[in-house]
């Protein structure tokens, strides 16, 4: 892409990238149900801008509509986006079946519809039970029997929406409407024995719904896990030890989960806000594609140097990984055009899916945006947001660090070439277009003049609107109208998973299990916050995996993060040691999502690939006990202090990349690669003593290196 019109055209490596970002379950529609959903999709996000930039509501109204409208749009883009158009027989028996339940599901919307017109709802009743056969079992049974039928009975047309996701969007909407219209009253009672039945019934239906759109958007994983929480809300009084609980009824237990203490809480404030912000301005940043300059100025850049598409993906997907938001999301939106370079000039399939799903999984700890990471973390510790990226600065440049030196190791292991200069974008003319950063630039330094973070991303947004004018792409209405739908169908799936995340914190925060977990670990790691925070990684990892990063972090964080404070660990440090390592559980084996999407676009296996997915990003596994012992990484210290502990890590991170891979200036056998590790652990300490001892360590490998192995690069696949 470029604005000198006249000039020669130049190779666009990235061309079509822009239409790989959308998957199969993003597919436009056709006809007048199109433009209705695009309408839809279009109101949904320029509803939320306009909420946070010019007119706020009532927080509990704002996000009931956030999860109420997600609920909706997401049913009726689901049946309408999931598969291609064919043809086929109505089922007259399936609509006769689905008619009950509609029925029911209308009544309910009817009831909810009235509590409007006379301004007398359940509260205004005679008797608690008064809307029990008007209202709370129509709603209920009318929406199992809706989504019983659209798992067993699926609708063989696809062409259009099917009926069951048009009732249980209409369920959505009257469990949202029945929420917000008794929300004043709902805040007193909720979770308490003052809560009214119908009051359960409507929050039972959103659960419900929420965990179904979930399963649709997110897969099983975490429908699973809720699910395992929710139970476990009822089944308590019969279970030993820490996991023993009075138990709870089923009124007061999904009245306290529609609250700002479960569903509503932390992680539906983030994704009603700072989510959909960030995702609009990825989806701004496609639309004008500016994203695509970034890619093509990565390959003018890099694309020629040994292992150039590696080095590629290490930069550009770890850029739009940060803005994305979901790892596996962003492996198949960049991954499809560098995965396939990458083994061209030489890398292994596994290889090649790896390194894209680690540059991916980075971008998750990449500031300032950090894939919406460090907006949660300053919701939950109440630490400013520019205080936790500042933070993240280091420890970021220490992982992409040493995901480049694994990528040039291997390089220069197998002698891998780049691609020839001349089939790629010419850096002359792409650098005369570096005025397409400007939203970048204008983000970051809007975040540490001291705007807001609503202020500033509303602001980069509008950038990337504006300098589209300088290039062939000019943004205009009907280009804004495309990108506020496309950032909608990127949004849905978090909505629904911080939604379900949110029933997860809920049932941690009523049932005590945070704290007790926390009492557990103290016991167990006796006081040792080593052992500590090596229990804390294993279930960082654990709740991470099948889970997007938003989701695992808010669950590890409520469960693990108390008993390292009480510990005596800084809150910022207990909280970025979470973070990172429910991050990486995208690249963690057995259930490795981000690997998994690499390997399907790579066709290679995909336990291979996340294993070596898990090596590509070993040093991630590291640094956070680096910073754990040397707060320096988290530019907590004297400057010189800092640059001693940042030289040292940087060197640790090479040595370790170095054992990886098995090549430090010529290739290691096993006893020099399990020498190189042990140095590199000794520099997990910033002391000199342990820091001489690493680089003498080095040293002599270099020494003997020199002087019994012969230098030069190996045939591919003999290691």
């Amino acid at each position: 892409m470029t604005a000198q019109t006249q000039d020669a055209p130049q190779p666009d490596i990235a061309a079509g990238v822009d239409n790989e970002i959308f998957s199969a379950n993003q597919r436009k529609p056709i006809g007048t149900t199109g433009l209705i959903l695009a309408a839809l999709c279009v109101i949904y996000t320029a509803f939320h801008i306009g909420v946070m930039n010019l007119y706020p509501l009532e927080t509990w109204t704002y996000r009931l509509i956030h999860v109420g409208g997600g609920l909706v749009i997401g049913f009726l883009l689901f049946s309408s986006l999931m598969f291609e158009e064919t043809e086929g027989p109505a089922r007259t028996n399936r609509l006769l079946i689905l008619a009950p339940g509609m029925a029911l599901i209308t009544l309910a919307l009817a009831q909810v519809l009235m509590f409007y017109i006379s301004d007398m709802g359940v509260d205004q009743a005679a008797s608690a039970t008064a809307y029990r056969w008007t209202f709370g079992l129509p709603l209920a049974i009318g929406t199992a029997w809706v989504v019983l039928v659209g798992w067993f009975l699926p609708e063989p047309r696809r062409a259009r929406i099917d009926l069951a996701d048009v009732a249980l969007a209409m369920a959505a909407i009257a469990a949202t409407l029945y929420i917000i219209y008794h929300a004043p009253f709902l805040r007193l009672r909720a979770g308490t024995a003052l809560a009214k039945e119908a009051d359960m019934w409507a929050a039972l239906v959103g659960v419900v719904l929420i965990l179904e759109l979930t399963r649709r958007m997110a897969g099983l994983a975490l429908v699973i896990i809720a699910g395992i929480f929710v139970l476990y809300s009822f089944v308590g009084p019969w279970l030993p030890g820490i996991l023993y609980h009075k138990g709870y009824s089923t009124t007061r237990f999904f009245t306290y989960i529609f609250t700002d203490q479960g569903i509503l809480g932390p992680t539906t404030a983030i994704s009603s806000t700072y989510i959909i912000l960030f995702v609009a301005f990825a989806a701004f940043l496609q639309a004008s594609r500016v994203g695509e300059y970034f890619v093509n100025f990565a390959f003018a850049a890099a694309g020629d140097r040994r292992g150039g598409p590696a080095k590629v993906a290490v930069f550009g997907s770890g850029l739009m990984g940060m803005i994305n938001g979901t790892s596996a999301g962003n492996v198949v939106a960049t991954g499809s055009l560098t995965i396939p370079l990458m083994k061209r000039v030489g890398y292994k399939p596994q290889t090649a899916a790896a390194v894209e799903a680690a540059a991916s999984s980075g971008g998750q700890i990449l500031p300032p945006i950090m894939g919406a990471g460090a907006f949660i973390m300053s919701e939950i510790t109440g630490i400013a947001y520019s205080d936790i990226v500042i933070a993240a600065i280091i420890p970021a440049l220490l992982y992409f660090v040493s995901v480049y030196f694994n990528v040039d190791l291997a390089a220069q292991k197998y002698n891998m070439k780049g691609i020839p200069r001349e089939e790629l974008p010419k850096f002359a003319k792409l650098a005369r277009q570096a005025f397409l950063f400007i939203p970048i630039f204008i983000l970051i330094g809007a975040l540490f003049m001291g705007y807001s973070v609503i202020r500033a991303g509303t602001l980069a947004m509008g950038a990337a609107a504006v300098v589209s004018w300088l290039t062939p792409f000019k943004m205009g209405v009907k280009e804004i109208l495309f990108a506020l739908e496309i950032s909608t169908k990127m949004t849905l799936q978090l909505v629904a998973v911080c939604a379900a995340a949110g029933i997860i914190v809920g049932v941690i925060a009523l049932t005590g299990l945070g704290t007790r977990f926390s009492s557990l670990l103290l016991g167990l790691a006796e006081n040792n916050q080593i052992i500590a925070l090596f229990f804390a990684m294993v279930v960082s990892i654990v709740l991470g995996m099948g889970m997007p990063t938003t989701a695992a972090y808010a669950v590890a964080a409520s469960v693990i993060a108390p008993g390292l404070i009480s510990m005596g660990i800084d809150t910022l440090t207990a909280h970025f040691f979470i973070f990172y390592f429910a991050v990486m559980s995208a690249i963690t084996p057995p259930v490795a999502l981000a690997a998994y999407a690499g390997a399907a676009i790579a066709q290679s296996d995909p336990m291979k690939t996340s294993v070596e997915s898990f090596k590509m990003g070993l040093a991630a596994f590291v640094v956070p006990f680096m910073f754990f012992s040397s707060p320096e990484l988290l530019m907590q210290g004297e400057t010189l202090d800092i640059i001693h502990v940042v030289v040292g890590a940087l060197l640790g991170v090479f040595l370790l990349s170095s054992a990886v891979q098995g090549w430090f200036f010529g290739r290691l056998n096993l006893v020099l690669r399990g020498v190189l590790v042990m140095a590199a652990i000794s520099m997990i300490d910033s002391g000199y003593l342990t820091d001489a001892i690493g680089l003498g360590t080095a040293v002599i490998v270099w020494a003997i290196q020199k002087k019994l192995v012969k230098p030069g690069a190996i045939a591919h696949g003999s290691d």
